[in-house]
């Protein structure tokens, strides 16, 4: 079981305490390793595809505005057509309930990764959750997948997998 706020090394915090779990395929990665700016946590995996490896990150932040989940992940096309080439929305999907909405989509896009251009596939999800104390404030949890598009598929359950397992934290067995 992973708790994000006590990664050491951790860029940013949460805005709600969350925990998971990440199978045996996947491993945290060194804050020095990759770019960690607004990410709370991140994973790699263990086979890479040809230099690259599929990895996770997570992030989040409160949410003071009435923007949809459609709205943010559009937000997020937006940042990534900032780095990456040919962005395209492969699918979208919201999910969830009124208490706990929910949104995924898959997109494709081309980006120079060190001294390699490469096909990727990003798997995004984001969760919803308001504050029990205070039902005003809205927490957005944004879990990411980047795989090459040849390893994409092959690594998408395990994240989909690691999707099931996120939940809040109450503080309750929780340890490494």
């Amino acid at each position: 079981m992973y708790v994000p706020s006590e990664e050491p090394g951790a860029a940013m915090k949460l805005p709600v305490p969350i925990a998971f779990h990440l199978t045996e395929d996947w491993f945290p990665a060194r804050p020095e390793g990759f770019d960690a700016t607004g990410v709370a946590f991140a994973a790699v995996h263990t086979q890479p595809d040809n230099g690259f490896a599929a990895n996770i990150a997570i992030s989040g932040e409160y949410r003071p505005d009435s923007a949809t989940l459609a709205e943010l992940a559009d937000e997020s096309v937006e940042r990534l057509h900032s780095i990456a080439e040919s962005v395209v929305v492969a699918d979208r999907r919201e999910a969830g309930s009124a208490d706990a909405p929910s949104l995924a989509q898959q997109l494709t896009f081309s980006a120079v990764v060190g001294t390699a251009r490469r096909d990727l596939v990003q798997s995004q999800a984001y969760l919803s959750m308001f504050d029990i104390k205070e039902p005003h404030k809205r927490a957005v949890i944004r879990l990411v997948l980047t795989a090459t598009a040849a390893q994409h598929e092959s690594v998408l359950g395990d994240f989909q997998d690691f999707i099931r397992t996120v939940r809040p934290n109450t503080g309750a067995g929780a340890g490494a």
